[in-house]
């Protein structure tokens, strides 16, 4: 049978009327960890040998672009950039940089000097308020923005640096502020916008009618990328990141684990897995593993254990039903469908498989699956009947080590 017809995709809107085709879509993934990502108030800042590895992870995962820091924090900051940068330019890394700058000259400057320095293309990522409650909370009116905007957007070009010009708040934002500010922004050189749902506001609706508006009413036919760069403060970081994509942005901004501010940014990891799946990233994927592992030991948040993917119990069932199914699957000889048939992610594409124990909720197939699974004989009796009922009168999930221990203990005379 072809394996296509095991499984029916709903997913797949191309073929129906004003569809869209994933495996056409083009997006460029930007890196936010080592900036946005260490701005949670509860992680630490890695060594400079961790965020370099970070930097050929992501190289390896095919993200093209990484924001590399805000140098306009300080001294050590603006020494982490260099080291950054010089990294990229000597291990030749497929990996555009960018650095994050409020819309000050005084932000701007430090890029300007290691781009310099390093001799290599250094975006400035200048960001500025632009919702209603922003501007009422920090006493701005429209035309100092617009002229902060100005100064700041001229100053970086005019020294060599390409700009994305970010608006914070662009969800809660007026349509003739977006307009005004954009349009000032690209008046005066910047080649790419970012619209940032930087409270995590938005829902895939509105990032849609957002992105359409900017595209239409500011964008236009001019040489200007799109980049949407979202929160998870509602729990639609990733959704949003997929609508914009839908909705036609050149690039979307996400963060390992999506660490960040308050409770993060879209997770760049996820993000991964599903444009894999629908057939958008084409890069291998098999690192994700170890750029998850190294983030969370890095920046100290541990992997919950439910964690879609990379989490302890993504490929893991102690359940009867799902077990027999996959081990039916098994004995059918087909592990592509045994990777499939309790499970929309295929472990083995990422580089896990599916593992089954013996839990309270187990069946019989749990139990000889293990025991096969062990070097033991599936078929002895008293094996099946020693685990079986442990793990009747158990409250969770069996170990090995406490299933290795059941086995080797004497059996009860009536077991014989």
């Amino acid at each position: 049978m072809d394996e296509r017809q095991l499984i029916y995709d709903w997913n797949d809107s191309s073929t129906r009327p004003g569809g869209f085709d994933w495996t056409r879509a083009r997006v460029v993934l930007n890196d936010e960890t080592l900036r946005d990502g260490l701005q949670s108030p509860s992680v630490t800042d890695p060594s400079l040998d961790v965020k370099k590895r970070l930097l050929h992870l992501m190289a390896d995962l095919g993200i093209g672009a990484a924001d590399i820091g805000l140098p306009g924090a300080g001294p050590r900051v603006v020494d982490t950039v260099r080291a950054l940068a010089i990294e990229i330019r000597d291990q030749k890394l497929p990996i555009a940089p960018n650095c994050a700058a409020r819309t000050v000259v005084n932000d701007i400057e430090p890029i300007v000097r290691v781009s310099q320095e390093v001799g290599i293309e250094i975006e400035a990522a200048t960001f500025i308020g632009s919702s209603p409650i922003r501007q009422y909370a920090e006493d701005w009116t429209l035309d100092r923005i617009l002229k902060s905007t100005e100064e700041a957007v001229t100053y970086a070009v005019s020294h060599g640096l390409p700009v994305m010009y970010v608006t914070e708040d662009t969800t809660r934002a007026r349509p003739e502020t977006v307009k005004a500010l954009y349009g000032a922004a690209i008046d005066c050189g910047a080649r790419r916008i970012c619209l940032a749902d930087t409270v995590g506001h938005a829902t895939p609706d509105g990032v849609k009618a957002l992105v359409q508006f900017v595209k239409d009413e500011i964008v236009g036919d001019q040489p200007v990328k799109v980049d949407w760069h979202g929160h998870r403060d509602r729990g639609m970081g990733l959704i949003n990141c997929l609508a914009a994509i839908e909705a036609g942005v050149d690039r979307v901004h996400a963060t390992a684990l999506g660490v960040g501010e308050r409770v993060g940014n879209a997770e760049m990891d996820l993000l991964l897995v599903n444009l894999k799946l629908l057939g958008t990233h084409q890069h291998d994927i098999r690192k994700l593993p170890e750029y998850c592992r190294l983030v969370a030991e890095a920046v100290g948040v541990p992997i919950p254990v439910n964690y879609p993917v990379v989490g302890t119990d993504a490929f893991r069932t102690g359940t009867g039903v799902h077990a027999a199914a996959i081990i039916k699957a098994k004995k059918k000889g087909h592990a592509w469908l045994a990777d499939r048939v309790y499970s929309s992610v295929p472990a083995e594409e990422f580089g896990f498989e599916q593992r089954i124990e013996i839990s309270p909720v187990s069946g019989l197939s749990n139990v000889k699956y293990w025991l096969e699974a062990h070097g033991y004989d599936p078929e002895d009796a008293d094996a099946c009947r020693a685990l079986f009922e442990a793990a009747k009168q158990t409250d969770r999930v069996l170990s090995d080590e406490e299933c290795h221990r059941l086995l080797r203990a004497p059996r009860p005379p009536a077991w014989r």
